[in-house]
């Protein structure tokens, strides 16, 4: 079984100490830390799955996942909220900057446990020997499917995992209308409840880190979305 490292950030020792017990239990190498100061004091780019709390001290676990999603380092890392704030709002700011799951305390650890399991799952997906190592390439947009990175005008753009398989989507089937339903069945789980909105921001999002090229990101009114040639 591969050794995944899950880092927890929450100013709650005692939850901390619950979450680092029962995910080591599952066999993964926790790290803790109870701020975000704390957290980004670490090379993070060796962990496989950040645990945050929102509300933490002098900076928030919002502003934490904002600085990870601007390091190509960690960009693509996933990130989940465990938090009290769980009104609407709330998790659509989550989703916004890039969660990929948003857990409600309390919760059950049994919860956090499966819902950990199932991202990590997805994200070492094994793909077959003839999808590594290739490059889909738009012009001058470029996406390594090994290496996890997009590349515009020669220069890395940090993308956030939902952002990377969404454009792979959308250049893997250029000219193909995709509904709302077919990108959240294909990009985000069946464990994770995704808010109606979660895919025009990302398209939004999208559109806005592939310059130029986001004109090509075509809304279908009543459809969906497709990337035109």
């Amino acid at each position: 079984m591969k050794k995944y490292n899950v880092l927890v950030v929450d100013d709650e020792e005692d939850l901390c100490e619950i979450l680092q017990f029962n995910l080591e239990i599952d066999g993964y190498q926790v790290d803790v830390a109870y701020s975000a100061e704390e957290a980004l004091s670490k090379d993070l780019s060796n962990y496989n799955l950040f645990l945050l709390d929102v509300m933490m001290g002098e900076m928030s676990g919002f502003k934490m996942a904002r600085l990870l999603r601007e390091n190509p380092n960690t960009a693509g890392i996933p990130i989940v909220f465990l938090t009290a704030k769980d009104t609407e709002n709330d998790k659509l700011i989550g989703f916004n900057i890039g969660a990929d799951d948003y857990i409600s305390k309390p919760f059950s650890i049994r919860e956090v446990q499966a819902r950990v399991k199932a991202i990590l799952r997805r994200v070492d997906v094994v793909k077959p020997a003839d999808e590594q190592k290739v490059d889909l390439v738009y012009e001058d947009l470029t996406m390594s499917l090994e290496n996890k990175k997009v590349s515009l005008h020669g220069v890395e753009v940090a993308f956030t995992k939902k952002e990377f398989e969404m454009l792979k989507l959308f250049l893997e089937n250029k000219n193909r209308v995709f509904t709302r339903e077919e990108i959240l069945s294909r990009v985000w789980s069946d464990e994770v409840i995704v808010l109606d909105r979660t895919i025009d921001v990302n398209i939004t999002r999208l559109r806005k880190k592939i310059g130029e090229y986001g004109k090509n990101i075509i809304t279908r009114l009543g459809y969906g979305y497709c990337f035109e040639e």
